[in-house]
C-alpha cells in the first residue's frame, strides 16, 4: 500500500542531504543491523526509494526478529533486487557467512532493544547487542576499507542530568545509575561508545556515534510500548490515553524524518565524533505531548477519548526515568548542516495520518 506520509518523508530526507553526501552513497554497499526496528523502517524505505537515483549498489539487511517485524521487510525485498535480507543475530552469528558483507563500505549498527519495557524483559540480549555485537562488527571491519560506521548510542547515556546541564551538550559526562532497571541499556551504550573510541584510535576506523533524543513517528510499531506508540495505539483503538506518571517529565520529541536525516549525515561524516541528534525545541511535558495526540486524533480519527492518569502496577516503572531531556544540537548544526524543522505538533499529526492510512500496520 502506498502511503503519502511515508513518500513525503522520504522526499524530505533526500532534500536535506547535500550533493556531497549523496555522492558518498554512489556505488555503496550498505550493511545495516537491526533493520527491522523503528529506525530500520525508515532507513530501509529510504534506501529502497532511492537506490536507483543514488546509485546504491547493494543493501545488506540483518535482523534477528526478537522484537522487529518481518512482513514489511519481505515486501521491500520482493520489490527491490538491491535489498538482501538475512535473519542474523549479531551476538553469535558470523558476518563471514553473509555474502558481500566483507565488501560493505558503509555500516549501520542499529541492532539493539530501545524500548524500556522490552529491554527489561531482555536485559542480557540488550547488553550483548551493544557490547558483544558491536565488538564483533568492529573486529570484522577494523582492517577493511570502509568509509563510514555509525553506532547508535542514546541520550540515555546522560542519565538524569543535573539542571545546570539542561539543555545537554555532547561534553556532559552523565549522571547514570550503574545498577537499576534501565542500567542494562544505559551502561551498554556508554561502553559501546568507548569501544568505538578505542577502535578508532587503534585501527583508524571511521566510526561516528549518534545519540538519539526521543524519536517518534511512522515505523514505530504501535505495540512498541514506548510512550508515542502507547498513545498512538490508544487512539487507533479508540481508548483513552493512559499516563502512568504525573505527566510532569519533559522531553523534546524529534520526528523520524528529521532523525533519519541526522543519522545519514552522521554515517556519511566518516570520522570519529559524537553528535546529539534530535530537536531542541519545544521542550514539553509528557502531559502536553498526550494532549497533542488527543487534539490531532480528534481531527484525523474523530477521536472521542481523553487523557487518564493512573499508577503503574510495576513498582520500578519510573525508576531512573529522567526528569528532563533536551539536547544542544549546535555541533550537528555546524558540522553536519543538520537542521530539524518538523515541529512536534505537525509530527504527531503525520504519525496518526500514517497509521490511519495503513490501518495501524507497518505495511
Amino acid at each position: 500500500m502506498k502511503n503519502r506520509i511515508l513518500d513525503e518523508d522520504m522526499t524530505y530526507i533526500l532534500g536535506k542531504l547535500s550533493a556531497e553526501e549523496k555522492n558518498k552513497l554512489k556505488d555503496a554497499i550498505i550493511l545495516i543491523s537491526g533493520c527491522g526496528g523503528f529506525l530500520g523502517y525508515y532507513f530501509m524505505h529510504f534506501f529502497a526509494h532511492f537506490a536507483e537515483e543514488l546509485q546504491i549498489k547493494k543493501v545488506i539487511a540483518l535482523e534477528n526478529f526478537l522484537t522487529g517485524t518481518r512482513d514489511w521487510l519481505d515486501s521491500l525485498v520482493e520489490s527491490n533486487d538491491k535489498i538482501h535480507l538475512h535473519e542474523f543475530n549479531v551476538i553469535e552469528d558470523n558476518l563471514e557467512d553473509i555474502e558481500d558483507a566483507d565488501q560493505a563500505n558503509l555500516i549501520i549498527h542499529g541492532a539493539s532493544i530501545a524500548s524500556p519495557i522490552f529491554y527489561r524483559i531482555y536485559p542480557v540480549e540488550t547488553m550483548d547487542a551493544n557490547v558483544t555485537g558491536l565488538r564483533r562488527m568492529l573486529d570484522f571491519y577494523k582492517e577493511k576499507n570502509i568509509d563510514g560506521f555509525i553506532f547508535f548510542s542514546s541520550s540515555e547515556i546522560y542519565g538524569d542530568p543535573f539542571p545546570e546541564f539542561i539543555p545537554t551538550s555532547e561534553d556532559y559526562k552523565g549522571n547514570v545509575a550503574t545498577m537499576g532497571p534501565r542500567a542494562c541499556y544505559d551502561e551498554a551504550k556508554r561502553y559501546g561508545e568507548t569501544l568505538c573510541y578505542v577502535f578508532h584510535h587503534k585501527f583508524e576506523m571511521p566510526v561516528t556515534i549518534a545519540r538519539p533524543f526521543n524519536n517518534y513517528g511512522p515505523g514505530m510499531n504501535i505495540n512498541d510500548k514506548r510512550l508515542p506508540a502507547d498513545f498512538a495505539k490508544a487512539v487507533h483503538e479508540g481508548r483513552n490515553l493512559v499516563m502512568l506518571s504525573d505527566g510532569k517529565p519533559t522531553r523534546t520529541f524529534c520526528y523520524i524524518a528529521d532523525a533519519i536525516t541526522g543519522y545519514l549525515k552522521v554515517m556519511l561524516h566518516g570520522k570519529l565524533d559524537v553528535f546529539n541528534i534530535g530537536i531542541d525545541k519545544p521542550e514539553i511535558s509528557v502531559a502536553e505531548f498526550a494532549n497533542l495526540f488527543m487534539k490531532n486524533a480528534q481531527k484525523i480519527y474523530d477521536y472521542q477519548g481523553k487523557v487518564e492518569f493512573k499508577i503503574s502496577q510495576d513498582q520500578h516503572y519510573m525508576t531512573d526515568n529522567p526528569n528532563r531531556r533536551c539536547p544542544v544540537i549546535d555541533k550537528a548544526r555546524k558540522i553536519l548542516d543538520y537542521n530539524p524543522t518538523i515541529n512536534v505538533a505537525e509530527g504527531v499529526g503525520r504519525y496518526l495520518q500514517f497509521l490511519k492510512i495503513n490501518n495501524g500496520e507497518l505495511l
